[in-house]
């Protein structure tokens, strides 16, 4: 049985970690990234302290941009980087806004949950570069240390954080992708830790020197109107990860109407312009009310329904081809303490 759920077209793990059968020479991969030099790093989009990135994939190549929304294509540092490049092929996904990701030492990516519209649709894969011991993954109860040249992925709904207690940074590639047949063969031969053992190995990815490895990547990824279905779906999916509360009768009701309105606006407008002002004037009625009267109802990983309704659902429920819709990467933070 695959250590993974892909129903109605959400990805969400049935464990906190899983480790695909690849692996990598690190050691290419750092002499790669040591030759694009310390101009290519740049801050933390939110500007977490200790944290900067090199993009490799963003919308239209620009590595200036952070955002989720539009076509997604390398930058020029990825196409400096001929090893990176056959690591992301040898994945096999159609891949989203992929980055390095650096976190000096005595630093951390402190506690969050990921529930914006653009985490319920990606994979997260880690490929660790630059790391040591001291470096931890913490991911619900479960934490591992993500060795130099594997290939990993986690569940992002849950609550995680990453400390690096090393003097030395740490270096992961971080890919986000929609999945691929590739890919999905790789997570299927998966494993977890602490699972029941059995046979297992890696297979050793080494580099191809003087060959090009052409690359998936994403087109479509936010819709321009939302459908009624996929709508239901979203709000199904965070209903049932609600924690008991007084409220939750009061919520199913409020949630009701505002399907049955956006399916009616649907019949007359589907994905017309037209019928922007209205779906706008939906959305933005149903997220006020929802604030309402499900201000205390939480889900199973600590975020409030409310919130995770408006950045899965009413947030991106119509869209300009024109925006820069960008990913909270800490949506759901959690307190310094937790975990």
């Amino acid at each position: 049985m695959a250590a993974y759920a892909y129903a109605d077209d959400a990805m969400k793990l049935q464990v906190p970690f899983i480790q695909l059968p690849l692996a990598f020479d690190a050691d290419v991969l750092a002499d790669e990234i040591a030759r694009l030099g310390e101009s290519a790093w740049r801050p933390h989009p939110q500007g977490f302290p200790g944290n900067s990135a090199i993009p490799l994939v963003a919308r239209d190549g620009n590595p200036l941009s952070d955002a989720v929304q539009g076509p997604m294509r390398p930058t020029p540092q990825l196409e400096a980087c001929p090893y990176l490049t056959q690591v992301m092929h040898a994945i096999g996904g159609v891949w989203g806004r992929s980055r390095l990701m650096r976190l000096s030492g005595n630093a951390e990516v402190t506690p969050h949950v990921d529930i914006d519209y653009y985490w319920r649709e990606h994979m997260r894969v880690h490929v660790p570069i630059v790391t040591q011991p001291e470096v931890r993954f913490h991911c619900g109860d479960a934490a591992v240390h993500m060795a130099a040249g594997e290939c990993w992925i986690f569940d992002t709904w849950r609550m995680h954080k990453v400390i690096n207690a090393a003097d030395r940074a740490r270096i992961h590639l971080v890919a986000d992708t929609v999945g691929g047949p590739a890919f999905w063969e790789h997570l299927g031969r998966g494993r977890t830790p602490g699972g029941a053992m059995r046979p297992w190995s890696a297979r050793h990815v080494a580099p191809e020197h003087g060959h090009t490895h052409g690359l998936m990547f994403e087109s479509t990824n936010v819709p321009t109107v939302m459908t009624p279905w996929e709508v239901k779906e979203h709000l199904t999916f965070v209903l049932d990860d609600a924690l008991p509360h007084a409220a939750l009768g009061q919520v199913s009701q409020v949630v009701g109407t505002f399907h049955r309105h956006w399916r009616a606006l649907w019949a007359i407008f589907g994905e017309s312009r037209e019928g922007g002002a209205e779906y706008r004037g939906a959305a933005a009625k149903f997220a006020d009310e929802l604030e309402r009267i499900a201000a205390g109802v939480k889900l199973r990983n600590g975020a409030g329904l409310a919130h995770a309704v408006r950045r899965l659902v009413t947030d991106v429920s119509v869209n300009d081809d024109n925006a820069l819709q960008q990913a909270d990467e800490r949506s759901g933070a959690a307190p310094a303490t937790a975990m």
